[in-house]
């Protein structure tokens, strides 16, 4: 029989509605048998002296966090970059000190570059205009013209080249000026642009050593926010699927202390077209391949407008205060053919959408789709959900769409948004969690990592709270309850993976997993939520103590 052990906590918050508020977990090998108190669970050890453990009677259990959108291979790219940032970034190991200014970011730059041995690239993510102001190509080729320099925005759909970079990647200015969406003046990339230099600077990007120094970085972001199951939201497009699944092997092996659902991507990234059924065949045979740690979904990914950090979405009027238009990843026609394929082989279908105007494209093709065979429960995510109005989630509603909603553009968009690109109303009330739940609508937080931490805690405290960088709360009727944060953490992240009869909540037959906490998000100050220290995890019923 597989041995089983008694813990003993001050709390457990069980997100279970039946059953909140416990003292004492009994697990099995890897699944609870029971939670309750030392009383009620006396019957499983009649005539018996059960395996006491103490180890946390001092501390907080609650169902091990669930970031239901993340992105390995994306971020196993940017954690060995140099990271200068408009904003504070902790990560395990190191702590980042925000840059603001453009002279400091050049300043920034050109320190870096002074540090770098010969011929090496100085590649860099976490640049903004918002707080870096405007760079440009040839701007970047006075710090070195030798020298590749390669700026990631901080949104990762665009990047700026200076000239040796655009040599590097093999790009002339001819081929800048005929691709529809790069700015040849500035030298600026975004969206199918960026693909194209993803694609000319793989054999760096990927560089084995390099790759997979990453994903190890990746694995310690990870467990250090108390995450215990995170989906892979858009599987392949990075590295490309052969790869993407070895480092995906070698990295998250059973000793790994959380599991991974990756949903693959419908679209290849950057293509303007694609054979449906050859892909639908082909996702067919991926999701055959599964592990101790990794599993697909019968979910896929598509996109509909460009990335909100970059500034890329599709709004609707009156737009921009600066005028600018946005930009579809996926055009619409391109979008509805291929939901209508996979809405009717029945698989869940997550749509990136940043804007109203996306958000609209996206209703629109549910509604056609709902109309030509209609489908129950969980069959559509709307993933980010940056501007929305209040019409729309009723709509999203009656349609019965879901949500995964990032929460962090509030903390540290929503006030240089307001000022700069949206203006107030609109800049206040993103990513609109009070008007999903007046609705009835079941959503998750998720941090897109490097989008947001990838901290349960640190989105919570923003969903919370809503306070922005500057220490404003930003749209007050938009704050959702502690209790509603935490289910969007936990219960209801499993259930937009489709994984809550597995995980998500405290009870007899679910799996093991609890995030381990010095105090009680419940019970502490809601300003507060963001402090607690995230102790370890249990993954499947073995303690896992964090050293971060």
């Amino acid at each position: 029989m597989e041995r089983t052990t008694v813990y003993r906590a001050r709390t457990i918050r069980t997100m279970n509605p039946s059953l909140p508020v416990a003292d004492t977990v009994v697990v099995r090998g890897s699944r609870i048998l029971e939670v309750g108190t030392a009383e009620s669970i006396r019957p499983w050890f009649s005539g018996q002296t059960p395996e006491i453990d103490d180890t946390f009677r001092d501390a907080v259990l609650m169902p091990g966090f669930i970031d239901p959108h993340v992105h390995p291979a994306l971020a196993s790219i940017l954690l060995p970059m140099h990271w200068i940032t408009g904003v504070d970034w902790k990560l395990p190991g190191r702590s980042l000190t925000s840059v603001r200014g453009q002279n400091e970011f050049l300043n920034r730059l050109t320190e870096i570059e002074s540090q770098l041995s010969e011929g090496e690239p100085l590649v860099s993510w976490g640049y903004h205009e918002l707080w870096h102001g405007p760079v440009s190509g040839g701007l970047l080729s006075r710090i070195s013209n030798r020298r590749p320099i390669v700026v990631w925005h901080r949104g990762f759909h665009s990047l700026y080249l200076n000239d040796a970079a655009m040599a590097w990647a093999g790009i002339t200015r001819e081929d800048a000026e005929r691709h529809p969406q790069v700015d040849a003046e500035r030298q600026l990339f975004y969206e199918s642009g960026m693909a194209m230099v993803l694609a000319r600077l793989r054999s760096y990007l990927l560089a084995p050593e390099r790759i997979k120094a990453g994903y190890r970085a990746f694995k310690d972001v990870i467990r250090a926010g108390g995450n215990t199951t995170i989906g892979d939201m858009a599987f392949g497009k990075i590295g490309g699927e052969e790869l993407e699944w070895q480092l995906c092997q070698e990295t998250f092996d059973e000793s790994t202390p959380f599991r991974v659902q990756m949903t693959p991507v419908g679209i290849p990234f950057g293509a303007d077209s694609v054979d449906i059924p050859a892909r639908m065949a082909h996702l067919k045979s991926l999701r055959a391949k599964n592990t101790a740690r990794a599993h697909f979904g019968k979910s896929v990914k598509l996109f509909a407008d460009g990335g909100f950090f970059s500034n890329l979405m599709q709004l609707h009027w009156p737009g921009r205060i600066e005028g600018q238009d946005g930009h579809w990843i996926t055009s619409p026609e391109l979008l509805r053919q291929a939901a209508e394929a996979y809405w009717d082989a029945g698989d869940v279908i997550h749509i990136h959408t940043s804007a109203d105007l996306g958000l609209e494209l996206v209703l629109d093709t549910l509604e056609h789709l709902q109309a030509r065979r209609p489908r129950f429960g969980r069959k559509l995510v709307i993933e980010h959900l940056g501007v929305s109005t209040p019409e729309q989630i009723q709509r999203a509603a009656e349609l019965g769409a879901n949500a995964s909603v990032n929460i962090y553009y509030v903390h540290e968009l929503s006030d240089r948004f307001y000022k700069c690109i949206l203006g107030y109303e609109r800049a206040s009330q993103m990513s609109r969690l009070g008007t999903l739940t007046r609705n009835n609508i079941r959503f998750s937080l998720h941090s897109d990592f490097s989008m947001a931490p990838a901290a349960p805690l640190v989105n919570a405290w923003v969903a919370v709270n809503r306070l922005c960088e500057t220490g404003k709360v930003m749209g007050e009727l938009e704050r959702i309850s502690v209790e509603q944060a935490m289910k969007a953490i936990t219960i209801d992240a499993a259930y937009i993976l489709g994984m809550d009869g597995e995980v998500g909540s405290i009870r007899a037959g679910k799996k093991a997993d609890f995030a381990v906490l010095d105090s009680d998000p419940f019970e502490v100050p809601p300003e507060r939520i963001r402090e607690i220290k995230v102790l370890g995890t249990v993954f499947e019923g073995k303690y896992f103590p964090n050293s971060f």
